[in-house]
């Protein structure tokens, strides 16, 4: 992609995303993630009343006058965004590809954590951790993540969505609020890597799919190509029998990972990649603090 070509998307993205942030998701956003626990903020000269517990001995020491720890409610949060950039993400049929959904929703949720002060950072997988970029503030740090978005090029096509989790879980020490962004097509081992990972940190799943992906057309025999693997298989479409067949394993498979997110307590939302965005965010952002 041409240095120009790549700053106008950036740009489109930003002004769109920047938006939805500011006059949409603020509020939400702030409601649904809130810091985690109390904060030191500084000390100051004990005072009649004040708990012993929160005397700061080496500061007492030091001045030879008794000083106690004062905190806040610790507002900051660190926010991270594990994002698929398997090969299955540049499938699409209609509006836009998958990839091109997920970047969007991934730029919302960063200036929507910057303007709550909190730090974003991102990792991108695909049956490696391709890339690691660490949480930091700032709009310059937001379009960077959006360039890297748009023309990052994996090394690998597979989806090891339980390796991202594994990497994610170990490297980042402190809680944070985790968006795992990811078509999820490949539903196998996930439910003790989800459950893992949701006991330390806050885990919420965004799945972006395609409504063609759930049925085959009958438009007679087709080549189909897995984007990850590249095998290649001939298909009749023109059978009812091997349409039916197609909508049962993918209904068993999103059965599949329904039960995953409800027996490790991962809230789940699914957004259609021809569809816009916003609503599923709002309603999974509302139920996060009824």
């Amino acid at each position: 992609m041409e240095a120009s070509e790549l700053l106008k998307k950036v740009r489109k993205i930003e002004i769109k995303t920047r938006g939805l942030s500011q006059n949409i998701f603020a509020g939400e956003y702030h409601s649904s993630f809130k810091g985690h626990g109390m904060a030191f903020s500084e000390v100051r000269e004990y005072q009649y009343g004040d708990a012993i517990r929160d005397i700061d001995w080496n500061v007492t020491a030091r001045l030879h006058k008794p000083y106690v720890k004062v905190f806040e409610e610790e507002r900051e949060l660190t926010v991270m965004l594990l994002i698929d950039i398997s090969g299955s993400q540049g499938i699409g049929s209609r509006a836009r590809i998958k990839r091109e959904m997920i970047t969007e929703i991934a730029a919302t949720l960063s200036f929507s954590a910057i303007q709550n002060n909190d730090k974003i950072g991102v990792l991108l997988f695909s049956d490696k951790v391709e890339k690691l970029i660490l949480p930091q503030k700032g709009r310059k740090h937001i379009l960077r993540i959006i360039r890297e978005l748009l023309e990052f090029e994996p090394e690998s096509k597979g989806t090891d969505i339980p390796l991202a989790l594994e990497y994610f879980t170990n490297m980042i020490k402190r809680r944070c609020t985790a968006f795992v962004i990811s078509d999820f097509n490949d539903t196998h081992a996930l439910q003790d890597p989800f459950s893992i990972a949701n006991r330390k940190h806050d885990v919420v799943a965004i799945r972006v799919f395609d409504k063609m992906e759930a049925s085959l057309p009958n438009v007679g025999l087709i080549r189909i190509v897995d984007s990850e693997t590249g095998l290649q298989k001939w298909v009749d479409t023109s059978s009812s029998a091997t349409r039916t067949l197609f909508e049962k394993h993918y209904k068993a498979r999103m059965q599949q990972l329904d039960e995953v997110f409800l027996k490790s307590g991962v809230e789940s939302v699914s957004v259609p990649c021809d569809e816009d965005f916003v609503r599923p965010l709002m309603n999974l952002f509302k139920r996060r603090h009824i």
